[in-house]
């Protein structure tokens, strides 16, 4: 009994150092917003990796999201007499929730996951001890530019991604379902409201924030060797995600909660 209580208390401590080892690191890249040197061609690269190459997979994603919520809210609304409740249903599930949570963990998938491999790369090959040698601040140079891009690209990879997603809605609408097209786009107008967009592009921000957050994390801090780069690429998305769904539910409740 005594040595499972010591090893559980192991485990406390060490998940505790390590939480504390994270906000560290977290407060540490915050504060490198407001002192010089910027990087300005590393933030232009990054603005380039994870907003303009994510569009398409952003774009697929939702469109095709956007027309099976079409279809499953018909088939659904069928049973009580409420089909022409699709396109309300559609627009507000896409900018409330599946908009902003779909592009969230496609940048997860796609750009947490690179962010993890390049920097543990650069650091089993001491690629990031150079830099300090050369009196270059890793957090600046690496850290920094990848969480303001991410942070600016993934609002309007959110904002895109809506529209697209509305988009398959009124495609499946109008094309499967007999909607009349002038018709669905002016239900889908009026019942959106400010509150709506303003909610999907502080998700998207935030969203884009942990994603690269947990990328530099896991790369900055991976175990030498493939095997220590393959674990921090796993842990960078894995961490990711479940962030990303967390803060999903709290910003949901912050504004939606009345």
């Amino acid at each position: 009994m005594i040595a499972l209580l010591a090893r559980i208390g192991a485990w406390t401590l060490g998940g505790l150092a390590g939480l504390g080892r994270f906000a560290a690191f977290a407060g540490a890249a915050v504060t490198h917003l407001v002192r010089p040197p910027f990087y300005g061609r590393e933030l232009a690269v990054a603005l380039l990796q994870i907003g303009w190459l994510s569009l398409p997979v952003v774009g697929l994603t939702a469109l095709f999201t956007g027309g099976a919520l079409a279809l499953q809210i018909y088939a659904g609304g069928n049973r009580f007499g409420a089909e022409a409740v699709v396109p309300q249903i559609v627009a507000i599930g896409m900018v409330r929730e599946l908009g902003p949570v779909l592009v969230g963990l496609m940048v997860a998938a796609r750009v947490t996951s690179s962010i993890a491999a390049e920097l543990a790369t650069m650091r089993v090959t001491e690629q990031i001890d150079a830099l300090v040698t050369l009196s270059t601040d890793p957090m600046k140079y690496l850290v920094l530019p990848r969480l303001l891009a991410a942070t600016l690209a993934v609002p309007l990879l959110v904002g895109v991604g809506d529209l697209i997603g509305i988009l398959g809605g009124w495609i499946v609408g109008t094309g499967r379902l007999g909607f009349v097209s002038a018709a669905y786009l002016r239900n889908t107008l009026d019942f959106l409201e400010p509150l709506d967009w303003a909610s999907s592009f502080a998700k998207g921000a935030v969203f884009g924030f942990l994603a690269a957050l947990m990328g530099c994390w896991f790369g900055m801090t991976s175990g030498r060797g493939a095997m220590g780069v393959g674990r921090a690429t796993k842990g960078a998305v894995v961490a990711a995600a479940v962030a990303i769904l967390a803060a999903n539910l709290i910003l949901t409740e912050a504004f939606f909660s009345a």
